[in-house]
């Protein structure tokens, strides 16, 4: 009769010591950074109120696409959307552009997340790479081609 014990084999997230810092600090501070973004929009910028092209006020270019043939790219309005959650105005930036709005819940909830993983000295690049989120990846691009077919429809006017 074998009396041997199998060992668990489920990754453990239980506090350890960190594996290589600087990856823990950079995951911690692309979460933070998210976060930043938020309230950098919040507080500088105003959101376009054409639904897109708040980006501009940044700095940066027009779309192309749009100042072409006026057809919006797949991220046409996520800036004006987190923009628009920025300013607490979360309907709103859910019907201008719905992945932008999906888009700025899984960086706040990611940032919480990350916070409380370091906070219990866990080593949160190894808690991410445990994560599954293969599924999430997924969804949030079947999202993003949905709302870019919407985006499409509001800007050219085919509904309302």
């Amino acid at each position: 009769m074998d009396t041997r014990v199998e060992p668990d084999t489920k990754p453990s997230l239980r506090a350890r010591p960190f594996g290589k810092p600087w990856e823990h600090w950079i995951v911690l501070g692309v979460a933070l950074g998210g976060v930043a973004l938020l309230v950098v929009l919040g507080l500088l910028v105003d959101p376009d109120p054409r639904g897109f092209g708040t980006h501009e006020k940044l700095g940066l270019p027009a779309c192309k696409p749009m100042v072409w043939w006026n057809v919006p790219c797949p991220g046409c309005g996520v800036t004006t959307s987190l923009a628009l959650l920025a300013h607490g105005r979360p309907w709103a930036s859910l019907v201008n552009q719905p992945f932008g709005f999906a888009f700025a819940l899984v960086l706040v909830t990611f940032a919480a997340w990350a916070v409380v993983q370091a906070v219990k000295g866990r080593d949160v690049s190894k808690a991410v790479h445990d994560l599954r989120v293969g599924k999430l990846v997924l969804g949030l691009a079947l999202l993003m081609a949905v709302s870019w077919i919407y985006k499409l429809v509001l800007v050219r006017h085919w509904i309302g």
